[in-house]
Order: C-alpha cells, then sequence, then structure tokens
C-alpha cells in the first residue's frame, strides 16, 4: 500500500529549491515551535533551522517517505536546540536537587504545597502563564528539553533517550526533576499573593476598638 504521506517529494528528498518550499510552508511554523521551546532564543532558533535544512539537503540518500523526512528534522533540530540552550545555560542540577523533596523522621515525603485548587481562580493580568514560563526558563537545559519533548511535544521516554543519547531512566529522572521543579515555582506564585498581604496586615497600624 502506498504510503499515505508519499507524493511532496521525489524520494522524497530535499534536493531541490520547490521542495524545501513545499517543506517549510506545510511544517514551517512546527519545525520553529519546537526548536524556539527547547532554545528559548528566536535567534538560536532560526539558526538550527538553517542548520537543519543544509544537514537534509546534504543528504545523499533518500528517505523513505515524508514521515520519515519529517521525523529526521524534528530530532535533529531537537537536539541541536538542545546542544544550542546547553551553551548558553550550563547545567547545574543543584536548583532542581533543592527541590526534590525531603525524607521526613519517620521516613516519608515531606508534603508540598497543594495550589491545584487555585487554577481555575480568575487571573485577569495573565500571571501564570508568565509564571509558567518563567519556571521552564530556569529550568537546566537538560531537564527544560527533557521536559518540553515529554509533556509539551508528547514523546515517549525511549524517543527522548534516542534524541539526547542518554538512557530512558534518565529521561525518566529529568522530567521527574523538572515537573518537580515547575510545581515548586507556581507554589511560590500562588503563596506570594498570601505573604504580601500578611505582611501589610502586620504593618499596618492598630486600629481603635
Amino acid at each position: 500500500m502506498a504510503d499515505a504521506d508519499a507524493g511532496l517529494l521525489s524520494g522524497p528528498r530535499l534536493d531541490s529549491a520547490d521542495a524545501i518550499d513545499q517543506l517549510v510552508e506545510r511544517d514551517g511554523d512546527r519545525i520553529y515551535r519546537l526548536a524556539l521551546r527547547i532554545t528559548g532564543v528566536e535567534k538560536d532558533a532560526g539558526e538550527v533551522i538553517e542548520d537543519t535544512l543544509r544537514a537534509a539537503i546534504d543528504t545523499v540518500d533518500p528517505f523513505e517517505s515524508q514521515s520519515a523526512l519529517w521525523l529526521w528534522i524534528a530530532r535533529t533540530v531537537a537536539r541541536a536546540a538542545h546542544e544550542r540552550r546547553k551553551r548558553r545555560q550550563p547545567v547545574d542540577t543543584a536548583v532542581v536537587d533543592e527541590v526534590i523533596p525531603r525524607l521526613s523522621a519517620d521516613g516519608h515525603f515531606e508534603p508540598m504545597v497543594d495550589w491545584s485548587s487555585a487554577i481555575d481562580e480568575p487571573d485577569p493580568h495573565d500571571e501564570l502563564p508568565r509564571a509558567f514560563a518563567a519556571a521552564i526558563d530556569e529550568l537546566p537545559a537538560d531537564y527544560r528539553t527533557a521536559l518540553i519533548l515529554r509533556d509539551v511535544e508528547g514523546r515517549s521516554e525511549t524517543e527522548i533517550a534516542d534524541i539526547l543519547t542518554i538512557e530512558a531512566p534518565t529521561v525518566r529522572s529529568r522530567v521527574h526533576g523538572a515537573r518537580l521543579f515547575v510545581r515548586e515555582r507556581l507554589s511560590r506564585h500562588f503563596e506570594r499573593p498570601k505573604i504580601l498581604y500578611r505582611e501589610q496586615q502586620e504593618e499596618s497600624p492598630c486600629r481603635p476598638a
């Protein structure tokens, strides 16, 4: 049975300007979003895309299908974007280690703040998306990429392990640590108004009875 994706290219290969234009028109936004989510920098994302397309053009053997071509490009973009992020933000696991739940004296994990009920509260200034983006931006590169590929792009642990050339258990550990880190940062976001309110109450003069 013919491949449902076959037909864009003969091969398919990126061996002509028309082939590149068709690929960019169809998948350009998706490829760019992937690069930008991982690098966090527009200039880096653009250069990653250019390098990947150049590498695809130089590939001698044709891809089996359009799906195979897309998969190769997505993997190449993710790997290159990750390396650029690591150069900009050297890996420092200390910030993630700090949020790993500690064992209490009785051998149980100490509870974390539960802010889940606050998600549905009004957010007129769209502060929650900004707080989430800031938390992602603080993550060390290895954790950031693993989280984005797993929770945003929906890649499996096996796929991520192959992209980053690490073992699947390492992927699982990084995703877990990244989730805890983001959760802790969002906990701070929801706790801040309460802290400010308490401070204001403490500083305000006592009212007469």
